[in-house]
C-alpha cells in the first residue's frame, strides 16, 4: 500500500483513542483529528459542527445536481392564480 495523505494536522493511533477518547476529543481543540491504524489513516474524528457544515453542503450540491438535470425538461406554464 502506498502513502495516503493526511488531512488533519493531528493524528493519533487508534489504541490511544480507545484507551482516552475524551482527551482525545479535548486536545482536538475543535480540529479534525486522523486516526491511524498502523500508521495509514482508517478515520478521521471531526467536530460535530464541522460534520454538520460538510452534510449540508453534500444535501446543497445534490439539490443543485436535481436542478441542473430539470432545466433541460419539459416545463409548464402556470399562473398565480393557478398555484
Amino acid at each position: 500500500m502506498g502513502l495516503r495523505a493526511i488531512y488533519a494536522d493531528s493524528t493519533v493511533n487508534i489504541s490511544e483513542l480507545r484507551r482516552s477518547p475524551n482527551s482525545v476529543i479535548e486536545e482536538a481543540d475543535n480540529r479534525p483529528v486522523a486516526i491511524l491504524n498502523h500508521n495509514h489513516p482508517a478515520a478521521y474524528l471531526v467536530p460535530a459542527q464541522a460534520f454538520e457544515a460538510i452534510m449540508e453542503a453534500l444535501e446543497d450540491a445534490e439539490l443543485g445536481e436535481i436542478v441542473r438535470q430539470r432545466r433541460s425538461g419539459k416545463t409548464v406554464k402556470v399562473s398565480m392564480d393557478e398555484l
